[in-house]
């Protein structure tokens, strides 16, 4: 019993109804230009000849196909072809090639497939239509006076019991033929798709720059949340411990960390407000490309004063001019300060950071110092995603990034190119 269930589901199945659907699709689409090559062939061969013999109508369908490789050159043909799959032949879209054909051998390959396509379809779908009347007339005619005297003079010798059996079974066989058939065709078809329309060199190419650009991105948006989303929760972090401790003993400092806070939070919603805005790229560019980059060097006092307000001393050195740098080097030599100083924030506490920030001969150097607390360890680890932000922004403008700790220092040393960086 299971082994029927399954010999029908093989041949009565949703893949096989769909996959014949495929194929009969095809054959639909081959008749407008069977209809072409009829004006073309008819007047060689006649009208009377034109659909009066098999061998008019095979001249007129194998000169259908020419016309059919033709029109499939163009580059929206392979677009229309995978969306039958997908819709009728259920092949993943992983195997098969995306968008419309741009090089001469995808178009070549994309015209053999609707070529080959157009062919065996019409050929099924012929079988499809004249096969199963004729099988089912097979079946009935020990039943039907009238489909006997029809087929009398085909079956002289119908006289007998046996003919009554074996004209059943003959239909009957028919039609599990042409389900075979159409099965076993449809399987091999899936099979030249996933050749001809499979991606090609240059679509493996495309593809994989374009999930190198949307990965970028992705990293992109992460190192931004990351840094000043992270920088503002741990500055917050510490300036509501601090006040809760002496909400008592100094109001005065305490309405003044909460006031650190309020404009920490506020700050900070604008800029989680750009930093979503990078995802809405895609849906609106204009809106996209109004939206603020992120805030540079030029804001580093009021990053000192924010971080200040959460209990750490820093001792600033600048030296050269900040305003001449490009902006994009400006912007992520912000960010670097902003996750250097999240990082003694949420390592090492409420502890004094030296940091010096020089421009000197075409080069941009960040360098920032903390004590290391006994009790901290996760940077003799390697650190988290905060010094891997740092040193993905110091690559991408051609820098370096080292960090480590020495003798008890934590020390973060940044050199990027001041002059002509993209």
């Amino acid at each position: 019993m299971n082994a029927l269930l399954r010999s029908a589901d093989v041949f009565l199945g949703p893949r096989a109804r769909t996959g014949w659907a495929h194929l009969v699709f095809g054959g639909a689409m081959l008749m407008p230009y069977f209809l072409v090559s009829s004006v073309l062939v008819g007047p060689l061969l006649g009208e009377d000849e034109l659909f009066g013999s098999l061998a008019a109508v095979l001249t007129t369908f194998a000169v259908a196909l020419p016309i059919v490789a033709v029109s499939a050159l163009l580059p929206l043909s392979r677009p229309l072809s995978l969306g039958l799959l997908h819709a009728l032949h259920g092949i993943p879209d992983t195997e098969l090639a995306s968008g419309p054909a741009r090089s001469t051998g995808a178009r070549l390959r994309t015209a053999a497939w609707c070529t080959l396509h157009f062919a065996v379809g019409g050929v099924i779908s012929g079988m499809s239509l004249a096969v199963p009347p004729f099988a089912f007339s097979l079946v009935l005619l020990p039943f039907s006076e009238q489909l006997r005297n029809h087929y009398l003079v085909r079956f002289a010798s119908f006289d007998g019991p046996a003919q009554w059996i074996l004209l059943p079974l003959s239909g009957v066989a028919l039609l599990i033929a042409l389900a075979g058939i159409a099965v076993s065709t449809a399987e091999l078809l899936g099979r030249a798709a996933r050749v001809l329309l499979g991606p090609t060199p240059s679509d493996r190419l495309a593809a994989a720059e374009q999930r190198a650009t949307v990965l970028a991105q992705r990293n992109r948006v992460a190192r931004e949340l990351h840094d000043s989303v992270g920088h503002a929760l741990s500055a917050v972090s510490l300036q509501a411990s601090a006040a809760r401790r002496v909400l008592d003993a100094d109001p005065a400092f305490a309405r003044q960390a909460l006031a650190a806070i309020e404009e920490t939070a506020r700050r900070t919603v604008g800029e989680l407000d750009a930093v979503l805005g990078l995802l809405r790229q895609d849906d609106d560019e204009d809106r996209a490309a109004a939206l603020p980059l992120g805030p540079t060097l030029a804001e580093l006092d009021e990053l000192l004063i924010r971080t200040r307000a959460a209990g750490v001393t820093i001792d600033p050195s600048v030296s050269g001019e900040l305003g001449a740098l490009p902006d994009a080097v400006s912007r992520e030599a912000y960010r670097i300060v902003q996750e250097g100083l999240s990082n003694a924030l949420r390592h090492a506490g409420q502890v004094p950071v030296r940091l010096r920030i020089a421009v000197e001969e075409e080069e941009l150097e960040i360098t920032m110092e903390n004590p290391v607390p006994a009790r901290d360890r996760a940077r003799d680890e390697g650190g988290g995603r905060g010094l891997r932000g740092i040193a993905e922004r110091a690559t991408l403008l051609h820098g370096s990034a080292r960090a480590g700790e020495d003798d008890g220092v934590w020390r973060l040393a940044v050199r990027l190119p001041a002059g002509g960086a993209r």
